[in-house]
């Protein structure tokens, strides 16, 4: 492509980047917007005119850090943009989806962050790391975490000075629960002497920190890392599974409950993780909870021996990707929710197709292995309700999906 040549953008690409058309084929410019004009070329991108859809950032950070890429995005633009990465993925399968607006969650609500950390003497860098690169940005603000963690974040570099070595980078998680935050440092040293345990544990309490952890060693217990879901205390492991939002927790749960018809007596949920869906689905009816993670297994059956007011609950440790449902197990159900991963649950969908559940919940943070999982529910049968969209995962270009299919 020639230097300094001019192209005008057309659309906003399923990464947030603008889309334009060069000689019939696409060339992607980041951070770009419909109907602006570009040159592009061997140096950056330069804009020429701008779109009364440009937002100003809201982020010091926006444009460095990789955790957002949607700021400079009007809330209209970006609503649509949201609401289109659903309808295009559904189309892709050859399914017209009637796609509900998105809803879209509060500022500062995210609950746990995956923070890059790095040591370098006295110097500590805690924050995300740049789009594609590996240098970390130094968090300053965000716009989408916890306003506890982000004020957490100058205790976290003292932390990060005692517990992790000299030269050496890690992972920090760092997960708002209940009472207080619940810390863990990945790569943290596993040499910590009595005396500055004791230091770092005396340091961590004044944070407030519920549960610190340091290279899988507990270094402070001062409390229960306790989450709650439908008004049941569910104790969290670091860096297990959570919903981002709580808001966005609540909602995909009131959407659940709300659709099981009132005949419904058993619900399987499948990739159930620590009981999001199961517990609300329980005030209702007994449930079936099925999860590779034994530490999420373990963490829902020992939160229902406190739990009070609920239907049983029956938890089990199972692969589904490798050893799914079979139709014959399914057809116990009166009703089934999947949740699973990123990358779907196709096998486990086929065997829904092929079984006589009436009802399928499906929930899932990737429109595009919703669709595809959909795309075989409808071909066995079932007929899709309409989808929401809820951005839990602001700024970004992830959107959670929440679907129904009945026979």
């Amino acid at each position: 492509m020639a230097e300094g040549a001019e192209v005008v953008i057309d659309r906003i690409g399923a990464k947030g980047d603008g889309v334009a058309l060069r000689d019939g084929e696409p060339v992607y410019v980041p951070f770009a917007l419909p109907g602006e004009r570009w040159r592009i070329g061997v140096e950056d991108p330069v804009r020429i005119t701008e779109s009364p859809d440009r937002a100003e950032p809201i982020c010091r950070h926006f444009l460095r850090c990789g955790g957002c890429l949607a700021q400079h995005m009007s809330p209209s633009l970006y609503r649509d943009w949201k609401r289109g990465l659903v309808v295009e993925a559904f189309r892709h399968r050859g399914i017209e989806a009637d796609v509900a607006p998105v809803v879209v969650v509060d500022a500062a609500s995210r609950r746990r962050a995956f923070l890059g950390v790095e040591r370098r003497g006295s110097d500590v860098t805690v924050g995300f790391r740049e789009e594609g690169q590996h240098k970390l940005v130094d968090l300053m603000e965000c716009p989408v975490l916890d306003l506890r963690i982000v004020s957490a974040v100058p205790g976290l570099r003292v932390l990060a000075q005692r517990v992790m070595a000299d030269r050496v980078g890690g992972r920090l998680v760092v997960t708002r629960v209940d009472h207080g935050l619940d810390v863990s440092f990945d790569n943290g040293r596993k040499d910590l002497a009595p005396h500055e345990k004791a230091e770092i544990g005396a340091f961590a309490q004044k944070m407030g920190l519920v549960r610190l952890v340091v290279g899988g060693e507990t270094i402070v217990a001062a409390g229960r890392p306790a989450v709650t879901i439908a008004g049941v205390a569910v104790d969290i492991e670091p860096g297990l599974f959570l919903q981002a939002v709580p808001q966005a927790e609540g909602l995909l749960a009131d959407l659940c409950v709300k659709a099981l018809p009132k005949s419904a007596k058993t619900v399987a949920d499948l990739f159930s993780g620590v009981g999001t869906l199961t517990l609300p689905i329980a005030r209702r009816a007994a449930v079936t909870a099925y999860d590779s993670d034994r530490r999420a297994i373990t963490a829902l059956s020992g939160a229902v021996r406190h739990a009070q007011g609920i239907k049983p609950i029956t938890a089990v440790v199972r692969d589904l990707f490798r050893d799914p449902l079979s139709a014959r197990e399914l057809g116990a159900f009166d009703a089934v929710v999947f949740d699973p991963p990123r990358a779907g649950a196709a096998e486990q969908a086929e065997r829904l197709a092929k079984s006589k559940v009436p009802l399928v919940i499906a929930v899932s943070c990737s429109p595009a292995t919703l669709a595809r999982d959909a795309r075989s529910l409808i071909d066995g049968g079932f007929r899709m309700g309409p989808v929401t969209p809820i951005d839990q995962f602001l700024y970004s270009a992830h959107v959670e999906a929440f679907a129904v299919f009945r026979r």
